[in-house]
């Protein structure tokens, strides 16, 4: 007697229920698709070559006496701070390389934020804290407000900066001049004093003095003050062009002259007692009790150390003395005046909107470049070539597609409707998930990226092509279709995995060790190969399961593409085994 077919193992690799699958792959491209149409985003964001946009040639210009400076570690380091600025707009594909041993191409897509990318891409943000040590208004001043700054600390009489607290100083007044001459101006000694190498310059005395001679001060401390004096009655601070160029090759370590962004005033500054360097994090957020934008700074432990020391020492002084200038780029963003030890943190505020304002922190939080950068060329870049291009591909693509589908179905015939309706669903989700991440991580699309997605056209369909012939190989053993798909399902899974795995692990490392449009070609081939493997688990694999029930399939109709005849198979289909019990003796007649 046979054994009860009680606890039997279903077959390998069996799915009882393909429509949980089913349903989950379409709740998936619902959301996806819905997401497009939320977010107002229907089309993925496109690359330079594809968009047009701005080709920026950038040239090293060394400081005066720095003429090594110019080598591969300082370029490369220019390069990195560029990107993480552009990065930082949210300007993506935008590609900044070296170009011989002093040169950077910039090429920033058109779109979002690519002017603001552009005037921030090669700006040194060289950020100084410098006392003021003259303050002169101009003759034609710009009429705008003044940014001013505001810091936090406690104030200790002793000059020791304190945690807790907080202490704003008052809004940065302008001298009045009188008769051409510098209000309020510390010459003579106090620019003597500042010239000295040791210490901390004194900021100078209260009250304007003549031009005299600093009996104290070296022969070589006089003639440089006297020539600063000369530079700042000779400033001109009416262009931009001119006021760019104030102070032009000043070290750090020297009194300097400078405009403030507007042109509205003119300084002489010492040296820098606080650099960019110590400011940790930079971010522009809304003063709370105004509702104007400010930029936020955060120093570091050492920073905020300087930043009590300056402060302390400039709130025992009077009015110009008691200001410190904000100079970035060797232009004065803010020279607000102190009353108080300050420290921890300092805000710079003033006629900020939202753009000018995250513009600044932008270059603050990503740091200065170590080398000044000269604009030589800007070209626009049409998008007509890399439209060409682009068509041109779409119909190689579109004929290679084609191609693939005449053969499924010529030599598939009936299976090739699940390999088509899985290059849909393939499709589908490329093409939401590709344009969701525009606006999510940057993602653009280039024409390197059109061909990682073609190629994938071949990886997806090479899948089907394996689980079909080892159907066919069941089939060709002589089990009907229903156990042949699920019997098949293991061996081609294994196949399949193994495949993807090799294809993406390429993508990967090809994404790391490229850059500009190739991490394109490669991000889009590492996504698609994943998505193949979420078509071929949820969707392929369960379509399958589903037609085997099906008459025209399981029956093997000759345009089924499983017909038992064409694929070589021998009828009967199945050999059953029958169990015959041994024959009984039986007693001879005598």
């Amino acid at each position: 007697m046979a054994a009860p077919n009680k606890g039997r193992r279903p077959a390998a690799g069996g799915q009882s229920k393909p429509g949980r699958a089913l349903a989950l792959i379409l709740i998936a491209m619902v959301a996806l698709v819905g997401g497009m149409f939320i977010s107002h985003t229907t089309t993925p964001r496109l690359g330079i070559d594809l968009a047009g946009g701005t080709s920026i040639t950038l040239k090293a210009k060394p400081e005066p006496g720095q003429e090594s400076a110019i080598n591969k570690a300082n370029m490369d380091t220019a390069v990195s701070i560029m990107e993480r600025r552009v990065n930082g707009l949210g300007v993506s594909e935008a590609e900044v390389q070296t170009q011989g041993n002093d040169n950077i191409i910039v090429n920033i897509p058109k779109g979002t934020n690519s002017e603001q990318a552009r005037q921030q891409v090669g700006q040194t943000a060289k950020l100084y804290f410098r006392p003021v040590l003259t303050a002169q208004a101009t003759a034609a001043p710009t009429p705008s407000a003044s940014p001013s700054a505001s810091g936090k600390g406690t104030p200790t009489p002793s000059g020791t900066p304190s945690a807790t607290g907080k202490a704003t100083p008052s809004a940065s007044g302008k001298a009045t001049p009188s008769a051409g001459k510098p209000s309020g101006t510390p010459q003579g000694r106090a620019l003597t004093d500042a010239l000295k190498a040791s210490g901390t310059p004194t900021p100078g005395a209260s009250k304007p003095s003549s031009p005299a001679p600093n009996p104290s001060g070296s022969a070589a401390d006089s003639a440089a003050a006297a020539k600063l004096q000369a530079q700042f009655a000779a400033l001109d601070c009416s262009t931009k062009e001119a006021r760019s160029k104030a102070g032009e090759g000043a070290k750090s370590t020297d009194p300097t002259v400078a405009c403030d962004q507007n042109g509205a005033e003119k300084y002489i500054l010492g040296p820098a007692e606080v650099d960019g360097t110590d400011v940790a994090k930079a971010q522009a957020v809304i003063n709370q009790q105004n509702g104007q934008w400010i930029v936020q700074m955060d120093f570091t432990s050492g920073g905020s150390k300087k930043f009590a020391a300056i402060t302390g020492k400039l709130s025992q002084q009077q009015y110009p003395n008691n200001r410190f200038a904000i100079a970035l780029d060797n232009t004065v963003v803010s020279a607000p005046t102190v009353s108080s030890t300050l420290s921890g943190s300092a805000e710079i505020s003033g006629s900020f909107n939202q753009s000018s304002a995250q513009d600044l922190a932008n270059v603050l939080s990503y740091g200065a470049l170590p080398l000044t950068f000269q604009e030589q060329s800007v070209t626009t870049v049409t998008a007509a070539l890399g439209a060409d291009q682009l068509h041109a591909g779409l119909i190689a693509g579109a004929i290679g597609l084609a191609l693939v589908i005449i053969y499924l179905v010529a030599y598939y015939r009936g299976l090739a409707m699940i390999a088509i309706l899985s290059l849909v669903a393939s499709a589908i989700l490329t093409y939401a998930i590709m344009t969701l991440l525009g606006p999510g991580i940057g993602f653009a699309l280039n024409l390197p990226a059109v061909c990682g997605a073609i190629v994938a056209i071949g990886i997806t369909a090479d899948s089907f092509i394996v689980y079909f012939e080892r159907i066919r190989d069941e089939i060709r053993e002589g089990r009907t279709l229903r156990p042949a798909v699920e019997r098949a399902w293991p061996r081609a899974r294994r196949t399949i995995l193994v495949s993807d795995f090799v294809s993406f692990l390429a993508a990967a490392v090809l994404f790391i060790v490229t850059v500009g449009k190739v991490q394109g070609f490669a991000f889009t081939l590492g996504l698609t190969t994943l998505l193949d493997v979420v078509v071929v688990f949820l969707f392929t694999k369960p379509v399958m399961t589903l037609l085997a029930r099906r008459k025209f399939f399981a029956s093997g109709h000759p345009w089924s593409g499983l017909d038992p005849k064409r694929l070589g198979a021998k009828p009967p289909l199945r050999r059953t085994r029958r169990t015959t019990s041994a024959p009984v003796d039986t007693p001879k007649e005598a």
